[in-house]
């Protein structure tokens, strides 16, 4: 079986966000970039189907040298080859349309990609894949199998979970539950040492058209005032939710 896992590029939750160029355009200056948490989740599930079932694992992003670090730590945590798009990611659209490349080239079974990256929170590149891949998708996935060319899911829906099966090629959308937090890897010297020696492609694009494209980003509003309210005194909390919040 041939594994495909897609990898977002994405700062790490703890860096400051700063915008540039009349805030149309994200600082990357002193950020800590990551491989995105949905994609760790399925790049330690497809390690699993490696160890189990003898399943080659190979990574992708589509991103400019910059990215190449994240890529050398899915490497590191066991991914057999890498493989990087050389082109900016500018939108989902576009994204999707540089994978669907790799994957028609690759002729991979199955392709894990998280259910949504943590810094635009798209959540469209799986199933726009899927699309122009014309393989079967299972988003917000949670469990998975294979068997031969069968695949069994469990994904989250309103209120609990649906168990699916599948035939392969499929994308699944993955995120926390695929495996636990406890289960996640964390490269050790030796697999930083092989990873140095395992090849990292980097591919033309297609050059895809992007769909759209962020005009300027805004910071939250920053947290106004709080009043703190005796926990014996109901009524006065009753009329601040009420008269001040609107809350009620």
């Amino acid at each position: 079986m041939k594994i495909l896992v897609c990898i977002s590029h994405v700062p790490d939750t703890t860096s400051k966000i700063n915008f540039t160029e009349g805030d149309s355009q994200f600082d990357k200056n002193g950020v800590q970039f990551v491989i995105n948490p949905n994609d760790e989740f399925g790049l330690t599930r497809a390690m699993w189907f490696k160890e189990k079932q003898g399943a080659s694992v190979d990574v992708v992003t589509v991103g400019e040298a910059d990215v190449e670090p994240t890529l050398r730590k899915a490497l590191a945590i066991g991914a057999d080859n890498a493989i990087r798009v050389n082109t900016p990611a500018t939108d989902g659209f576009q994204v999707a349309k540089e994978l669907a490349k790799v994957v028609e080239d690759g002729k991979y079974d199955l392709i894990i990609a998280g259910r949504e990256s943590i810094d635009y929170n798209g959540g469209m590149v799986p199933g726009m894949l899927a699309k122009l891949i014309k393989a079967n998708f299972i988003n917000t996935c949670v469990g998975l199998e294979i068997e031969g060319d069968k695949a069994t899911a469990t994904r989250e829906i309103d209120g609990g979970k649906e168990t699916l099966s599948a035939n392969l090629p499929l994308v699944i959308g993955g995120q926390k539950g695929l495996v636990e937090e406890s289960d996640l890897k964390i490269p050790n010297m030796r697999g930083i040492m092989m990873a140095r020696k395992k090849p990292l492609n980097v591919v033309d694009p297609v050059n895809a058209e992007a769909k759209t494209e962020a005009v300027k980003f805004a910071k939250p509003d920053p947290k106004g005032e709080v009043k703190l309210v005796d926990a014996d005194n109901l009524d006065e909390l009753i009329d601040l939710l009420h008269n001040d919040a609107k809350a009620i």
